[in-house]
């Protein structure tokens, strides 16, 4: 069986090299919708694959990093990235251009970390995510599944090179919540949302 929950966030980027003159040139920002598919066979105590509450907490919260914040390219110009730091207290540094199909690639392991990372408190039995699809405009998406976000032909997604700016990690609940996932600390998940 198959859920979705959506999530919606602003965000600012340039994507270099694409075709289209704007995008690659400027900033500019879209009003993303972010959908989380996640899959299992089994239900849980409450007869549900995984409680929409549940996404709330982790998935919800650093997907909405991304929201009214700057995506920057690691291999950006060092002082473009640098003024972008300066003049903005919630950025993003990502290996990868901040292109739809790369966001969609990007939130595809932050949310299989998430649940990997998670210790389920109600039966929840082989939750899966299934794909991750970023619309960036009404028209247009791009739907990541697991074998894209692994895809070292896409270029290849390390998340421990993905930074999260500090003022963006002080409005997590946990502050120390990246850190704890890149580490795979066991995140437990409370019995009530």
């Amino acid at each position: 069986m198959l859920i979705r929950k959506l999530f919606k966030f602003e965000n600012a980027h340039i994507v270099r090299d694409c075709s289209t003159q704007r995008c690659s040139e400027n900033i500019h920002g879209h009003s993303y919708k972010v959908e989380v598919i996640l899959e299992s066979n089994y239900l849980d105590h409450g007869q549900m694959v995984y409680d929409f509450g549940l996404t709330k907490l982790y998935i919800k919260e650093l997907i909405d990093s991304f929201d009214h914040a700057i995506t920057l390219w690691s291999k950006d110009d060092k002082a473009y990235l640098d003024a972008m730091k300066r003049y903005s207290n919630r950025w993003i540094e990502l290996p990868v251009s901040p292109s739809a199909e790369q966001f969609s690639r990007v939130i595809y392991l932050i949310v299989e970390r998430v649940l990997a990372c998670t210790e389920m408190q109600n039966g929840e039995r082989e939750v899966k995510l299934h794909s991750i699809i970023v619309h960036e405009t009404e028209t247009g998406y791009a739907q990541g599944f697991k074998e894209d976000a692994h895809s070292t032909l896409m270029g290849k997604i390390i998340l421990e090179d993905i930074i999260f700016s500090k003022q963006i990690q002080d409005e997590w609940n946990d502050s120390k919540l990246w850190e704890k996932l890149l580490s795979h600390t066991l995140i437990k998940t409370p019995k009530k949302v």
